[in-house]
């Protein structure tokens, strides 16, 4: 063994950007994903938290969604934006530690997150008069407290362990950011009993919430079947499918990940999932669950008409 590649304390990466040809393109497209995540996620926050009628349970706990998506992937992009305009790939020991756990704790509190927001609009449309008792605003600010609970936990109990581990090979992280599965790759010593703490983990961070949200959707398409109204029925449905849509793609490819043995994806798989839950699913929330909203577009309009009314009394 290379005895620079056990003292170095820098991992390299081989990067989300192939060939020159198609690296431009690339780059110019995560760019705009980036930007337009930052700028959707941060108006959703504004207008939540500036406009008196979308001050109820769902918008506040939507509000935090946003903030945790801004959070997430601005841990992952910028350096991956910046070091391919300096041409460089190397990240610190210590900022592949930081990274590796600011990861784990928004990804972890966001998929707690999502799965008590299902439970949300199961209580909002399963029992709506029972809705400002089971979602009052100590609730909420407990479902925030939990969520962010759940992923620091996360956080403080794999990272530790991850980056503790002698790193005897190549240095060299086939991966975009400091992921578990990528960097444990490098290590020499025998990670099985870590392997599995890590898998319970996921069980528990992943099947968990999961199991919540398909239960509650359930429970909703179940009431929305029994509406009268058609068109009701069919806003309900349309509604519900982007929402399970998105969740189930950013639950089932943390799952592939995560949660089935190496020997069943290769690390080009695993580069394509993970650039879809960190870099294209905070686009997709505010999108899917926030900017197609009639409320949200109203808040939107009335904002906008401010604006031009300020501009025409100066």
């Amino acid at each position: 063994m290379d005895g620079s590649n056990m003292t170095s304390t820098d991992f390299t990466f081989v990067g989300l950007f192939g060939s020159e040809e198609t690296s431009g393109l690339l780059f110019t497209i995560i760019s705009i994903i980036f930007l337009s995540a930052l700028t959707a996620n941060g108006i959703m926050i504004l207008l939540i938290h500036t406009d008196p009628r979308l001050h109820t349970p769902m918008y506040f706990l939507l509000s935090h969604l946003s903030f945790i998506d801004m959070m997430y992937i601005s841990t992952i992009v910028p350096k991956m934006l910046v070091d391919h305009l300096r041409g460089q790939r190397a990240i610190s020991f210590v900022g592949c530690t930081a990274q590796h756990f600011l990861y784990l704790t928004l990804v972890g509190a966001e998929f707690f997150l999502l799965g008590l927001m299902a439970y949300d609009r199961y209580v909002a449309i399963c029992n709506p008069l029972r809705y400002p008792v089971l979602l009052s605003r100590r609730v909420c600010w407990m479902i925030i407290a939990g969520s962010w609970f759940g992923g620091s936990l996360d956080g403080f109990l794999l990272t530790p362990i991850t980056m503790s581990f002698p790193f005897c090979r190549s240095r060299e992280i086939n991966h975009f950011f400091c992921e578990a599965p990528a960097v444990l790759k490098l290590v020499c010593a025998d990670t099985a009993l870590y392997e599995t703490v890590m898998y319970a983990c996921c069980v528990l961070m992943l099947l968990i919430p999961f199991s919540v949200v398909i239960a509650s959707y359930a429970r909703i398409l179940t009431t929305v079947h029994r509406m009268s109204s058609v068109e009701g029925r069919k806003k309900a449905f349309a509604t519900c499918s982007s929402h399970m849509m998105v969740v189930t793609l950013f639950y089932g490819a943390a799952m592939y990940t995560y949660m089935l043995p190496r020997s069943y994806h290769t690390p080009a798989q695993d580069k394509v999932l993970s650039a879809f839950y960190t870099i294209l699913t905070p686009l997709l929330n505010p999108l899917i669950y926030s900017l197609r909203n009639k409320d949200v577009m109203g808040a939107l309009q009335r904002a906008l008409g401010r604006v031009k009314g300020s501009q025409r009394v100066d």
